[in-house]
């Protein structure tokens, strides 16, 4: 996975604690909402030039760095 998708986490985590412990705690629906808006980002290309269904496939599995 790339470092989009650490950085989608990080935003989807709620911390708590004080200055000397902090925790943190995924919240899952923020994590989803933010990851279907991602694949927006990586699908412009797509709706710009029209590039079929399997290209954005792979678009999309690119951006974020997913290898089968």
């Amino acid at each position: 996975m790339n470092q989009r998708l650490i950085e989608l986490y990080d935003q989807a985590t709620i911390l708590e604690g004080n200055g000397d412990y902090v925790a943190g705690e995924l919240d899952p629906v923020k994590f989803a909402e933010l990851i279907v808006r991602e694949c927006g980002v990586a699908l412009s290309p797509m709706l710009r030039d029209m590039v079929s269904r399997g290209q954005a496939y792979n678009l999309i599995k690119k951006h974020f760095g997913v290898d089968e």
